[in-house]
């Protein structure tokens, strides 16, 4: 690495490159938000959006001039001039202004192809537009950024003119040159060299902008860093057009805790989950379990071989320390678990088991003989605690089932069917008679289970059903085939799944949602609560 400064300079684009994402789509309200989650964060740029391109972005910049960030400073974005237009009076400049951040970023054409073929001007005048727009704004904005947009592309058809685009912007004033890499298109092994040699030619500190369309976004970031680059663009999460931008979330952690650099203190650093989940929420979107670092699976560890190695010594199988980026270690249950999986989860639920306690070989007998049935406990931790209970011989049955009925009719073409369920069932000695209608024959079922029981279990009125999924597991029966059916559920305080498999959907769908509502009773008597009222 370059013996350069060891400070980088973190620049986030979610909120206008991040918004351009299939899928995603940001209130003002949901944009101020996320600036001052970010500014908590302590990224040092926020880019707001393009307040000369729509009216969202300058109804956002008017509310951000009432908000004080304390780490982030509020940018800009926009393009240079209009070919044949004085910047004083070109639309795009005149908004950047009125905008009033205190940073400003432009973009220019650094490629040949785009010169001629999309904005349609000379070679000479584009170098113009970019010189002009520069050093117009940088007498009246404290910070201005430019963009050589599509970079690398340009450097690789003609070096030369793509130096001189930087020229123009370095001898206009402009605080970074940001190198973009806006096709996605470079490999880390191209960007390196191309950026070594421009550190050569200018003077003017360099910036990092890449797409992640190569999935290499991440990779040319760092190599860029490693190169000298001391000014990095990114997104939450990856968000941005087509395959996404470089992931902030991967980048910070690697400069960071891999690469020594300076950029996020140690306390900022543990916001990092937390704020990767807090974008995702208000992006609508689901969370990527998979994502590195600050995913649910990123130190999740299965395999009995694994755990048994990571309760010994976490860096076995963790890179990292999860802490660091507010994640937590996590241990799953299926089939490929060993012993260590069974202790691991116990001390998780406060049951001190022996490593050859008969119970422990027990719930592995039972696990493995239920994974092959086709059961899953990864995502139904709360079924597993049961499990566990039923094994040490604590588990209480809450009712007793007598029977129960589904019933699902069609009473006339084009309109919805008519479900309706009746159960019967026993709780100390009582028996409780009742039925429900629903929007379909399983949500039936768990209206007029809840109807039976909450009448003896009056906390189960704070359950609330938060995803249902239905698989069919392999196998060549068509219709018949067995399915399982994974019901995630919640209170107030807490989330749990819990899981149910059988050729018939209603009776997989029972046996979780009578998990569920076991699982919560059980939870509250542990914490001391009745479940009585």
């Amino acid at each position: 690495m370059t013996k350069r400064t060891k400070k980088v300079t973190l620049y986030d684009t979610t909120l206008r490159d991040g918004t351009q994402a299939e899928d995603i789509s940001l209130s003002v309200e949901d944009k101020v938000r996320i600036a001052r989650a970010l500014d908590e964060l302590g990224i040092h740029y926020v880019e707001g959006g393009w307040p000369g391109s729509n009216p969202r972005d300058i109804e956002f910049f008017k509310a951000m001039s009432k908000e004080k960030l304390r780490t982030a400073r509020l940018a800009s974005f926009g393009s240079t001039r209009r070919p044949r237009t004085r910047p004083s009076v070109d639309a795009n400049i005149r908004a950047l202004l009125k905008s009033g951040t205190p940073a400003v970023t432009i973009f220019g054409k650094s490629w040949k192809l785009h010169v001629k073929k999309a904005i349609r001007v000379s070679l000479e005048e584009n170098l113009e537009m970019i010189y002009d727009s520069v050093k117009y704004l940088k007498k009246r904005v404290d910070t201005v950024f430019y963009d050589a947009e599509h970079f690398f592309d340009g450097y690789r058809e003609d070096p030369v003119y793509a130096l001189k685009t930087l020229s123009a912007a370095e001898e206009a004033g402009a605080d970074c040159l940001v190198l973009c890499d806006t096709n996605g298109g470079t490999l880390p092994f191209e960007l390196a060299r191309v950026v070594s040699e421009v550190l050569g030619r200018v003077k003017t500190p360099l910036g990092i902008h890449a797409h992640n369309d190569s999935e290499t976004a991440v990779a040319n970031t760092l190599a860029a860093v490693r190169e000298g680059v001391r000014h990095v663009h990114g997104t939450i999460n990856g968000f941005g057009e087509r395959c996404g931008n470089a992931n902030l979330c991967s980048i910070i952690p690697a400069l960071k805790l891999k690469m020594g650099l300076d950029c996020l203190g140690t306390r900022q650093m543990r916001k990092l989950r937390e704020t990767a989940r807090f974008v995702y929420e208000l992006s609508n979107l689901p969370h990527s379990k998979h994502q590195p670092y600050v995913g649910e699976s990123a130190f999740a560890h299965k395999a009995g071989i694994h755990v048994s190695a990571v309760v010994k010594s976490p860096e076995t199988y963790e890179h990292i320390r999860p802490e660091l980026v507010g994640n937590h270690q996590r241990v799953l249950v299926s089939d490929l678990s060993g012993r260590s999986n069974i202790l691991y989860k116990a001390r998780e639920y406060g049951i001190d088991l022996e490593s050859d306690s008969k119970v422990v070989r027990s719930v592995l007998r039972k696990l493995k003989n239920l994974e092959h049935q086709g059961f899953q406990y990864e995502g139904a931790e709360g079924s597993f605690e049961l499990l566990v209970e039923e094994a040490l011989g604590k588990r209480e049955k809450c009712f007793k089932l007598l029977g129960f009925r589904v019933i699902d009719e069609r009473k006339e073409e084009g309109k919805a069917p008519y479900s309706e369920a009746t159960i019967m069932l026993e709780v100390n000695d009582v028996v409780e008679h009742t039925a429900a209608e629903g929007n379909g024959p399983v949500n039936a079922l768990d209206k007029a289970l809840r109807k039976a029981l909450e009448r003896f279990y009056p906390s189960l009125k704070e359950v609330e059903l938060i995803d249902f999924k239905v698989r069919v597991l392999a196998g060549a029966k068509g219709t018949a085939s067995r399915v399982r059916v994974l019901v995630e559920s919640g209170d107030s305080t807490d989330k749990w799944g819990t899981v149910g498999v059988s050729e018939n959907v209603i009776e997989a769908s029972w046996q979780a949602l009578v998990d569920s509502l076991e699982y919560k009773l059980y939870k509250d008597k542990k914490r001391g609560a009745s479940p009585r009222g």
